[in-house]
């Protein structure tokens, strides 16, 4: 799962976790397929579709295709008006059923004829995602021509399309050309019992990626889902932050340093009492660090402050219980969060000691 977030960090500079409300116009999605094992989960730098192309005779697999995202119907629409239409032939008939679905063929002509341009004799795919639907004749013209058409595409996916594989969504025909076209160098449909995933990879510009999640059981997902979040989470925080603290304990170590070393010494009376309180809560931190991974507390805080007392930025390492320096570790936390939880400390002990003082002031009046 590191491995996966550190290579979605790396293909874009600022992340957004989709469908997480976030800045920014990049989004990395997160979706998952119960299938094979936890080591298979991976970083798709393109999109993963939870749907398929719904005709049999359509191309399974692609390359080096033009993306065309659309928003336009495909399908029959009957009139919002009433209206009655009579027939005294089967040629008669015929020539209705052809007016009615004149229109409609006609859109689906023309995005024929812009895959015949682009493509020509290349050899090159052709592929049609729609937000809208497509009825089965349309399905069957466009298979015809070997277009791989996906109809009824969420909204979502239709925005992290263009920033994938580049080009716009048209909402009317009058829109194509070639210069509303994407590109992907594969797009492919993985079948899975009874879902179907449509893989659009190689993309023109991986502004949008997708981590895929792979398991056996639900729960593993859960654990992997959870993981990656928080990852993700992390990495967006750092992004927003432009700056990190060490990790480990070596900040509450060093900070409890700093508040007896210097600010205890210039604060007045009662309040070297507060300095000292939080200065040992800081410390509670390692302390709970240091238990649960099977250390002495007590032994594991002397040895970070000997070496804190030295000039030295050391925290635990869980592994050893001995002193290590963070920064040659890899190991940071969030500012934002160690912000957070400095700030919010306090406030939440006064607010507790308040209550204490409300319930003593009420017992003390009754008892008057």
């Amino acid at each position: 799962a590191a491995n996966v977030i550190a290579a979605a960090a790396v293909a874009q500079r600022r992340v957004q976790v989709w469908p997480m409300p976030c800045c920014g116009a990049v989004q990395v999605e997160v979706m998952h397929m119960r299938h094979k094992l936890d080591q298979d989960t991976r970083l798709v730098k393109g999109l993963v579709l939870d749907h398929g192309s719904r005709h049999p005779d359509m191309p399974k697999r692609v390359e080096d295709a033009f993306i065309l995202t659309a928003n336009i119907s495909l399908e029959y629409e009957k009139a919002e008006v009433n209206a009655g239409f009579f027939y005294s032939s089967a040629e008669q008939r015929e020539s209705l059923v052809a007016a009615e679905r004149a229109y409609t063929d006609e859109r689906c002509r023309r995005v024929i004829e812009l895959k015949k341009q682009v493509c020509g004799s290349s050899g090159k795919g052709f592929v049609l995602i729609n937000q809208k639907g497509i009825d089965p004749l349309c399905l069957d013209m466009l298979a015809k021509e070997g277009i791989l058409a996906l109809r009824r595409a969420k909204k979502r996916n239709m925005e992290r399309l263009t920033l994938a594989c580049g080009g716009f969504a048209i909402n009317s025909v009058e829109e194509l050309s070639p210069d509303c076209l994407g590109h992907a160098g594969a797009v492919y449909e993985h079948v899975l019992g009874e879902e179907k995933y449509t893989f659009v990879e190689d993309v023109k510009h991986p502004h949008s990626c997708t981590i895929l999640i792979k398991g056996p059981n639900d729960h593993t997902i859960a654990q992997i889902k959870d993981a990656v979040r928080d990852g993700l989470r992390a990495v967006k925080n750092v992004i927003d932050d432009k700056a990190v603290v060490l990790g480990a304990g070596a900040f509450e170590v060093a900070a409890a340093a700093h508040l007896r070393s210097t600010v205890k010494k210039q604060a007045q009376g009662r309040a070297k009492l507060g300095v000292e309180a939080f200065a040992e809560a800081l410390l509670g931190f390692v302390k709970v660090l240091a238990e649960n991974s099977g250390y002495d507390a007590q032994d594991v805080l002397i040895k970070l402050q000997e070496e804190q007392e030295r000039g030295s930025s050391v925290g635990l390492d869980i592994a050893t219980g001995e002193a290590l320096d963070p920064q040659v570790a890899g190991i940071y936390d969030n500012l934002i969060v160690k912000r957070q939880i400095i700030l919010s400390a306090p406030v939440i002990a006064s607010q507790l000691l308040l209550v204490d003082e409300v319930m003593r002031a009420g017992i003390n009046m009754r008892g008057k």
